[in-house]
């Protein structure tokens, strides 16, 4: 006996899309805007879904025989005026077959169809998209997000390069194939944390080709670099919680250099990789389908009263209804005597702790290079500088291109035991550290240590020397993000580091008031 029968009608942007899922796929059917020239238009995109939408769920409908048992619809995020025509389609139908109706998040969407196919129960999920860039774990009933874009999405970057170059949209799948014949050259890495930024590499690419750099040069190392920043943050993740299991989602997904990459960083830590199909990957009514099912068997119904679209409708706002597990942090298993970060292993079977960084399969040699030999002489430069500044830290014993050789500290991640206490503790020592003129790069629990009543930082590699109120203002915003996402009690918690942090920084209140204005910022742009 089949499931609740749901047909899902996805318009967020260029695609518009109809397909039923009961307890599989029962049809799929799109129509993809295309504009005539540069990117989408919102308005002639919502024209074209109005002009479309009655075709394109006539034919869904059909191959269902007309038997629906609700109606889901992407409501947000997305381009107000695509998001509207497919809402109206949706509360129309609704009615005329008085079935519930289920507003489905396009970005959560993403990431069930990726759990649906791959069979994958509690995975870090990047999401790669035109406008979004994201990792994502599950805790707590929500989909949190660890890390993502400051500035534009990863597809909208690939998308604007292209059309600077006269290259039709979307830019993604040409850019892909241009790379193949080409070879490296440095262009900017922009990695805070667990969060990223392209807008910089975008602008890098158009001056290098504007400098007679060959085409096919700069699509290949701009899809190594900022695929390269990608599967780093999530790593970062995997290290940071001790999952197993990857899934990659978003139209830029079907990307198969990222595929590889991704694959490449599980194989060499002994996680899974999987995913879905290009059927899946893109902007497609499947997606928002069976998410609605799951929502729609948990009970996740809206009036037609309350089915406003939300153009800005982060995935971490949804409460996730339908699933029951509350999402595992921080498995065991990890050594007492060696334990591997994101980018680097750590001895500790000798008298001083041993960082080792590694080299990651999944970057080109030269990007790999330049990265482990900069961020190991930073480190030690940042930490001295640190200590100099009444920052606890380790003490350094010596220095090789890969290696630091350090002081070990016997205490407690703070990320298995951090209380409000101990965020307090932390303020005061992030305090200490902007005071001295430096920023960390990469403020998770994870590099915190409480010892001696103090809470000790490590790992400086993303750390620099400077006074900028943004990079400190981004320094907070990253623990702010693995506070909300891996704690049950974010606001007490960052109330208290926030209470440490004026107490030693004279300028708290600006850096504060700046990573507020981060956080706000849009994401789908």
């Amino acid at each position: 006996m089949p499931g609740k029968r749901v047909l899902g009608i996805e318009g967020t942007a260029w695609n518009f899309s109809a397909a039923v899922f009961d307890d599989d796929l029962v049809c799929l059917h799109s129509s993809p805007y295309s504009p005539p020239s540069g990117g989408i238009h919102p308005r002639e995109a919502a024209q074209h879904h109005a002009a479309v939408a009655s075709d394109v769920v006539s034919k869904a409908l059909a191959d269902a025989n007309g038997k629906i048992d609700a109606v889901a619809f992407s409501i947000g995020p997305g381009l107000g005026p695509s998001l509207r025509t497919a809402a109206t389609t949706a509360r129309t139908l609704a009615l005329k077959y008085d079935v519930p109706l289920i507003g489905v998040n396009h970005c959560v969407a993403h990431v069930e169809i990726g759990r649906w196919y791959t069979k994958f129960e509690d995975p870090i999920v990047l999401y790669a998209s035109g406008a979004n860039t994201q990792v994502l774990g599950f805790l707590n009933g929500r989909y949190r997000i660890f890390g993502e874009t400051l500035d534009i999405g990863l597809g909208n970057a690939l998308d604007k390069f292209a059309r600077s170059h006269n290259l039709p949209h979307p830019g993604g799948p040409l850019i892909e194939q241009l790379a193949k014949n080409g070879s490296y050259i440095p262009l900017p890495y922009t990695v805070k944390g667990m969060d990223l930024a392209f807008s910089g590499l975008m602008s890098a690419a158009k001056d290098a080709t504007a400098r007679g750099a060959r085409m096919e040069d700069v699509c290949h190392s701009f899809q190594e670099t900022a695929f390269a920043m990608c599967v780093e943050v999530t790593e970062r993740a995997l290290a940071h919680t001790g999952k197993d299991e990857v899934i990659l989602v978003g139209g830029v997904g079907a990307n198969m250099r990222l595929q590889e990459m991704l694959r490449i960083m599980c194989e060499e830590r002994g996680a899974r990789f999987m995913a879905p199909p290009r059927t899946y990957m893109g902007d497609n009514g499947a997606m928002i389908a069976y998410t609605g099912k799951v929502m729609l068997e948990a009970g996740s119904t809206i009036s037609v009263a309350d089915s406003v679209v939300n153009p800005h409708y982060r995935s971490d706002q949804v409460e996730v209804t339908w699933r029951a597990d509350a999402g595992e942090l921080f498995a065991p298993g990890q050594s007492e005597t060696a334990e591997r970060g994101a980018e680097a292993a750590v001895d500790l079977t000798g008298v001083d702790a041993v960082k080792t960084r590694l080299s990651k399969g999944y970057r080109t040699p030269a990007l790999d290079r330049h990265l482990i030999t900069e961020r190991t002489r930073a480190e030690a430069r940042c930490i001295a500088a640190a200590r100099r500044g009444g920052v606890p830290t380790p003490i350094i014993r010596d220095v090789t291109e890969t290696s630091i050789i350090m002081e070990k500290l016997e205490g407690d991640v703070l990320k298995y035991v951090i209380t409000p206490d101990y965020a307090h503790a932390a303020g005061k020592t992030v305090g200490r550290l902007h005071q001295a003129g430096l920023v960390h790069g990469d403020l998770t629990t994870s590099n915190m240590i409480w010892k001696d009543s103090r809470v000790y930082l490590l790992d400086f590699g993303l750390a620099q020397m400077t006074e900028e109120i943004e990079p400190r203002g981004v320094d907070l915003h990253v623990l702010f993000q693995t506070l909300e996402s891996t704690t049950e009690n974010p606001e007490i918690l960052r109330a208290a580091f926030a209470e440490g942090y004026r107490a030693a920084f004279a300028g708290a209140d600006a850096v504060l008031a700046r990573e507020h204005e981060i956080e706000l910022r849009g994401r789908y742009l």
